[in-house]
């Protein structure tokens, strides 16, 4: 039992730290997408984009040129007026959508856009100058749980909470690290040299046997 207990606290602690790497590394990604060489990351609000992208999914985007998108690719862009859209973010709602068709005219370059359940195309072009990046990949779900953070229910759950647990966590391996070394430095009771072995008192050795007994011998007449 002794040795069975240390290895299945050391499995789980293994598993619970390959879980919490699971969690987190979605989320550093979606925080930090420079981690993956992309530029930005958003959370869909909209189901436009399903079965593709979900409501609720995270996209990670890559910052390119818009002469390199090409048909069929999923990319984000600004949909708003154009003097909106030149100031960035400012202003214009932010759209993922997959390109369609690409179109060159007197106006530039620009690129006719379609959400994957929508019957028909987006019914203006987007012109270059709107092009955000492309979508690398989705991360499925964390969308939801970024707008849960933002709550003050969320924050508990996500943040205080698993903050508290580890520092009981940690205050519980202290305690009982130093009470493992308190016992160690006590160590284990020496027993008495003098002290008599239990069972009973040694016989005395001096004794000879039994004296005899019946009194004189009768002597003859």
């Amino acid at each position: 039992m002794n040795q069975y207990t240390p290895n299945r606290r050391r499995t789980l602690e293994v598993v619970g730290i390959v879980v919490l790497i699971a969690v987190l590394v979605p989320f550093a990604v979606f925080i930090v997408p420079q981690v993956v060489g992309a530029e930005h990351s958003y959370a869909v609000l909209s189901s436009s984009m399903s079965p593709t992208i979900s409501a609720g999914d995270a996209v990670i985007v890559n910052g390119i040129s818009a002469a390199a998108v090409s048909e069929g690719d999923i990319i984000t862009f600004r949909q708003g007026k154009t003097a909106e859209i030149r100031q960035g973010q400012a202003g214009a709602n932010l759209v993922t959508h997959r390109v369609v068709n690409v179109v060159q005219n007197e106006d530039g370059l620009q690129f006719e856009t379609k959400g994957d359940a929508n019957e028909e195309a987006d019914r203006k072009l987007v012109p270059a100058a709107a092009l955000v990046g492309r979508v690398a990949f989705t991360i499925p779900y964390i969308g939801h749980v970024i707008a849960f953070a933002g709550t003050q229910m969320g924050f508990l759950a996500l943040v205080a909470l698993p903050l508290g647990l580890l520092v009981l966590g940690e205050l519980y391996d202290l305690a009982r690290a130093a009470r493992t070394g308190r016992d160690a430095s006590d160590g284990p009771t020496e027993p008495d040299a003098d002290a008599e072995p239990d069972g009973g008192s040694i016989p005395d050795e001096t004794a000879t046997g039994d004296e005899p007994t019946g009194g004189n011998d009768a002597e003859d007449d």
